[in-house]
């Protein structure tokens, strides 16, 4: 296949992501792991543990960067590019309407039945993700025990970074002491400058919003949650927005597909009209680029160093563990009623028993049954 036909694979696949990649990252990472491992094969699944892992250990949407990661393992360095803005766009396009719409209107689309029958299908993707990967990441027992503390230690709050260096590290040490290695291999890691920029006098010009959602995207980690801490302190607390509109920013995050730094988009319209919204996206998404682009070719160095691989197999085990945890979460929020539990339970039907399902018309079931199913 030539490097443009894989380029137009790519944006196809991952601009498809994007329009129907509902659930946060957990079920972005889920759907992208069917669409490029178990569907196409452009990886093995180890190698996608790898990715996950060692972006967990950057700032930045993670999901967004495994897309990235896909790319460029299909394409090259295009192919980082190609499918990063494909599976943004239409999150950031979806945004950019309904902030025009709210500026014009002052108000937001009713869409809570969809979501509220897209949460529990996402919930039966997560779980496929889940186990698939979970066989890959427990290669011994040891590493079945370190994922138990792990998911312990993420349903108790324990900080997600924290969690993941700790037991990275932790799990590092411990196989290397039952390997009783006499000697260290060289370390290959990524050095990241994480700059801070502010902008430039009183007004919040284009300029001003591009640098403020700069600053946000070298920093953040985290989930939706986060973000709003981040955003809070950047706007509320310099009056640029109040908190109830920060909160509605968030909100459209969360109930468009794709990821939820979005709200990015939705927030510059507020700030600076059309060209404040193409400043806030680019600001907040440009780090993640650079930050890709650095780290995937360092990965398969540090698989093939012994010592990083022990490192490589805790994280992974860690990410898995903290992907149980947020379905844990999920279902505990989410399988309130009936309803919710009917279309979890199909939406697990179709996704373990009709294994050729798309996980996009999981999707599409589970919105329609949500709406339909609030009528009663």
């Amino acid at each position: 296949m030539s490097e443009s036909q894989k380029l137009k694979q790519v944006a196809a696949v991952f601009f498809k992501l994007g329009l129907f990649a509902f659930g946060g990252p957990a079920a972005h990472i889920a759907m992208m792991e069917h669409e490029v491992v178990t569907k196409r094969a452009w990886m093995t699944r180890e190698h996608y543990l790898d990715l996950i892992g060692a972006t967990n250990l950057i700032p930045g949407p993670n999901s967004t960067e495994m897309t990235m990661h896909c790319g460029f393992q299909r394409a090259g360095k295009k192919g980082l590019f190609i499918a990063g803005i494909s599976f943004i766009f239409p999150a950031v396009f979806i945004t950019a309407i309904l902030g025009y719409l709210y500026v014009l209107y002052g108000a937001l689309p009713q869409v809570q039945p969809f979501i509220k029958g897209i949460q529990p299908a996402v919930m039966a993707i997560i779980a496929s993700a889940v186990i698939k990967l979970g066989k890959k990441a427990l290669k011994n027992w040891e590493l079945a025990v370190l994922g138990s503390l792990f998911l312990i230690a993420s349903l108790l709050g324990i900080n997600q970074i924290l969690l993941l260096l700790g037991g990275g590290i932790a799990g590092m040490c411990l196989f290397l002491m039952r390997s009783k290695i006499q000697h260290t291999t060289p370390l290959y890691a990524p050095t990241f400058m994480i700059f801070i920029v502010s902008e430039i006098g009183a007004k919040l010009t284009t300029v001003g919003i591009f640098l403020k959602f700069l600053k946000v995207g070298s920093i953040l980690y985290g989930s939706g949650y986060v973000l709003f801490a981040y955003l809070d302190t950047e706007l509320v607390t310099t009056a640029l927005l109040n908190q109830g509109q920060l909160i509605e920013a968030i909100g459209i995050g969360q109930f468009t597909p794709g990821p939820v730094l979005s709200t990015a988009t939705f927030i510059g319209y507020q700030l600076g009209g059309f060209w404040g919204a193409i400043a806030a996206t680019a600001g907040i998404f440009m780090p993640s680029f650079l930050f890709v682009w650095l780290l995937n070719p360092l990965i398969p160095k540090m698989r093939k160093s012994k010592v990083l691989g022990y490192f490589l197999d805790s994280i992974n085990v860690a990410a898995v563990a903290i992907m149980l945890a947020v379905l844990i979460t999920m279902s505990q929020q989410t399988l309130v009623d009936w309803q919710a539990t009917f279309i979890a339970v199909l939406s697990g039907v179709l996704i373990f028993k009709f294994k050729k399902v798309s996980v996009m018309w999981v999707l599409v079931v589970g919105a329609i049954l949500g709406y339909l199913l609030a009528l009663i």
